[in-house]
């Protein structure tokens, strides 16, 4: 048998034809389009039984070193073997601040807000509302980059809103001598309230006691229509470093011991009652589920369950 591998004189001529036509296709020039850059998003909407619940996200870095913060009395080796069976670089990571703001058709309630007051005002213009509409502004605790947008150059950035806070965490800070909590938080005190674990910012909108990343450090429960979700705040800095490790101990954490039963009490609870969550350092939109995994938890991002409804 004789196998040809040459072109033949009619094909050799198509093929010849074709190459000024090629050469004048789209995507062909010598000059390529111009890169765009990475694409940030700065909101994410949906509802929640008669709720609207937006996540923001009022800032964005990446940090070098961090087992200098996450997994401090685990070795460099435990440490690096975690990170690479969750995909990540143990050299690096990007954190996320994501305040949340939930309209329940009778006021609009933001919880946190950021690092400084152009991040936060930049994610709420994104997502159509002004700082001027907010009427409450809920602190889950008193670190800098959850009370930061709060006071800027030109003053109070949300005028006419009411404040709410827990009172443990109020009270902790006040005699702190923190530069941060008295030029952003006390010069609004007497705009301030307190309440403790079940107090209530609005119907529907209910504090949990969590403990431990600050002395008196909250979550919330969002419920409406049968729906419900759980704001964690700080309770976990990270999906897999904190959440799913969560004796692992976390520099930010006040009371280390603490904050890992919270840890423990909280994304149990969480997991059991197969109840969607909202993290502040969740990678953004930071939303998502948690699932029992051993000894600790398993961060499931969230799809598209919370464009049902």
């Amino acid at each position: 048998m004789t196998v040809r591998t040459g072109l033949s004189r009619r094909q050799a001529l198509l093929s010849a034809a074709a190459l000024p036509l090629a050469a004048a296709l789209p995507g062909r020039a010598s000059a390529g389009a111009e890169k765009q850059g990475m694409s940030v998003p700065t909101f994410k909407r949906f509802t929640l039984g008669e709720f609207e619940v937006t996540t923001l996200l009022a800032g964005t870095r990446a940090v070098e070193n961090p087992h200098d913060i996450f997994g401090l009395n685990v070795g460099a080796e435990e440490f690096a073997a975690a990170s690479d069976a969750a995909f990540l670089p143990s050299d690096v990571v990007q954190f996320f601040f994501t305040p949340t703001l939930v309209n329940t058709g009778g006021s609009l309630i933001l919880f946190d807000t950021g690092l400084n007051p152009e991040g936060i005002t930049t994610a709420l213009a994104a997502a159509g509302h002004s700082p001027d509409q907010i009427d409450t502004v809920v602190i889950t605790h008193m670190h800098g980059d959850h009370i930061g947008g709060l006071m800027g150059e030109g003053g109070a950035t949300f005028a006419n809103a009411s404040f709410v806070t827990g009172a443990t965490e109020h009270n902790h800070w006040m005699g702190a001598g923190n530069e941060t909590f008295d030029a952003k938080v006390r010069p609004l005190n007497e705009r301030f309230s307190f309440l403790d674990d079940g107090g209530q910012v609005a119907p529907g909108v209910t504090a949990l006691a969590a403990h431990g990343h600050t002395p008196g450090h909250m979550a919330y429960r969002i419920e409406s229509g049968g729906k419900a979700l759980i704001v964690i705040a700080d309770a976990a800095n990270h999906p897999v470093w904190s959440l799913a490790r969560p004796d692992w101990e976390v520099k930010f954490d006040m009371d280390k011991a603490m904050a890992a039963a919270t840890r423990k009490s909280l994304f149990g609870m969480i997991a059991a009652d197969r109840l969607p969550f909202i993290g502040y350092h969740m990678p953004f939109p930071a939303t998502g589920f948690i699932e029992a995994a051993g000894e600790g938890f398993r961060y499931v991002p969230t799809s598209y369950q919370l464009m049902l409804g």
